[in-house]
C-alpha cells in the first residue's frame, strides 16, 4: 500500500499543492515552520480522520479560507483509489471515494492505513490516560473501521447521559425522579456500547504485548521488560479476574454504573466507562511515567508504535509509515535502530529539519520544502 498522489486546497499554510510519490523512501527536508509536516499530517488525516498535532479541524483551513480539500490517490496491489475529503470547521465535513459521495466520512477508512511517529508520541509514555487510549482507539480503527462506529456511539451516549447527570444534579428535588429513570436507559445504552470497545482494547493489548517487548529489546539494552496492563475503571485494582468478552463486561459496567451512581450525580459527571480506562506501562515492574528515563520512554513509545504496525502489516498490506521529524528527537544508537526496523516498508515518508538527522537506510526521495512551495531534488 502506498500513497502515488497527493493534491491539498487551502490545507494549513498551502493554497495548493500537487505531490507525486512513489513506493519507497521519501524525505521532505525543510526549515522549521515551512510546512514539511503538513503534508505527511495530511496524509495522516486521509487514514484517520484526525490529525497527530490538534484536536479540532480549525487550524487545519488555511487563514481566510472556508474549507480545505485533501484529495490522496491510493495504490494497493494493481487496483487505486481516491479518497477526497473536504474539511469544513463547525459544519459537516463531507467524504468522496472515487467520486461517489460517502454518507459519512468515516465510510473511507480503512483504504489508506498508516502508521505515524512524531514527537508527540513521547506524551504515550509521559502524558495523560487520553493519549494511551487514543493509540488504542486509533490502532483499533485502522484494523477494523467498524470500530469508527463503536466508537462514535459510546461518545454520543456519554456526552447524553453526562447532560442528564448535570441536570439531574443541579435540577429541582421534583424533576429528579423522571431524570433517574431517563439515566437507566442511557446506563443501558454505555454499558452495551462501552463493553464493545473494551473487549477490543482488552483483545488489542493482549495481541500488542509481545510485539512492545521484541521492539523494545531490539531498540535498546537498557530498562525493560516493558509490560502493558490495561486498567479498567469498572473493576476494582485489586480485581483477581478483568472479563474479556463483551457481554460479560456489559454485566461488570452495570454493576459498575449502579455502584457509582450517587457519586456521578453529585458530581455531575460520568465516573465509569472506557473514557477513564488506561493502559498502564511498566518497566521493571515499575510505572514507567514516573520511572523511565528520556531515552527508556522514547524507547517504550517507539515499541508502541512499531508494534502496532506489526499487526497492520499481518493483516496483509503493510501501513504507510510516516516518520515526522521523530529523529532530532533521538540519539544515533537509536535512529540507526528505528531507520533499521523500518526502512523495508512498502512506503515509508520522512520528515526532517536537517537532512543530516536522517540516516544513511532512509536516504531515498528527497524533497525541499520552502516558502510554501515543493520541489523534488
Amino acid at each position: 500500500m502506498y500513497v502515488s498522489h497527493l493534491q491539498l486546497a487551502d490545507y494549513r499554510s498551502y493554497p495548493q499543492v500537487h505531490l507525486e510519490l512513489e513506493p519507497g523512501i521519501s524525505t521532505f527536508v525543510g526549515a522549521n515552520g515551512q510546512g514539511k509536516t503538513n503534508l505527511v499530517e495530511a496524509i495522516g488525516y486521509v487514514a484517520s480522520l484526525g490529525s497527530h498535532r490538534v484536536a479540532n479541524d480549525a487550524p487545519l483551513v488555511r487563514k481566510g479560507a472556508e474549507r480545505a480539500i485533501i484529495r490522496a490517490a491510493v495504490v494497493k496491489g494493481d487496483r487505486q483509489a481516491v479518497i477526497e475529503l473536504e474539511i469544513n470547521p463547525g459544519k459537516a465535513n463531507r467524504a468522496r471515494l472515487n467520486r461517489a459521495p460517502a454518507t459519512r466520512p468515516r465510510e473511507v477508512l480503512g483504504v489508506l492505513r498508516t502508521v505515524l511517529f512524531a514527537p508527540e508520541d513521547l506524551s504515550l509514555v509521559k502524558g495523560d490516560p487520553g493519549e494511551r487510549r487514543r493509540f488504542l482507539d486509533d490502532l483499533l480503527v485502522a484494523r477494523s473501521p467498524r470500530f469508527a462506529g463503536v466508537r462514535s456511539d459510546y461518545e454520543r451516549v456519554l456526552k447524553q447521559r453526562n447532560a442528564l447527570l448535570k441536570s439531574a444534579s443541579a435540577g429541582l428535588a421534583k424533576r429528579r425522579d423522571a431524570d433517574l429513570s431517563t439515566l437507566d436507559v442511557w446506563d443501558e445504552h454505555l454499558a452495551e456500547a462501552g463493553a464493545e470497545l473494551i473487549a477490543g482494547r482488552l483483545a488489542l493489548v493482549a495481541e500488542l504485548q509481545p510485539l512492545v517487548a521484541k521492539s523494545y529489546a531490539e531498540l535498546t539494552s537498557v530498562g525493560g521488560p516493558p509490560v502493558l496492563q490495561y486498567r479498567c475503571s469498572a473493576v476494582p485494582d485489586d480485581a483477581a479476574h478483568v472479563p474479556t468478552g463483551s457481554p460479560q463486561l456489559v454485566d461488570v459496567l452495570h454493576s459498575a454504573l449502579r455502584e457509582s451512581r450517587e457519586q456521578e450525580l453529585q458530581r455531575g459527571i460520568s465516573l465509569v466507562g472506557p473514557h477513564r480506562d488506561d493502559l498502564r506501562l511498566y518497566l521493571d515492574d515499575l510505572p514507567a511515567k514516573g520511572y523511565a528515563s528520556q531515552g527508556e520512554a522514547w524507547s517504550y513509545a517507539l515499541s508502541l508504535r512499531l508494534a502496532g504496525f506489526e499487526l497492520l502489516r499481518a493483516d496483509g498490506d503493510d501501513p504507510v509509515l510516516i516518520l515526522d521529524d521523530v529523529f532530532a528527537e533521538l540519539d544515533a544508537g537509536r535512529r540507526r535502530r528505528l531507520a533499521g526496523h523500518v526502512r523495508h516498508a512498502e512506503q515509508v515518508l520522512v520528515s526532517a529539519a536537517v537532512a543530516a538527522d536522517v540516516p544513511d537506510e532512509l536516504q531515498g526521495t528527497r524533497f525541499r520544502v520552502h516558502e510554501g512551495g515543493v520541489e523534488r531534488e
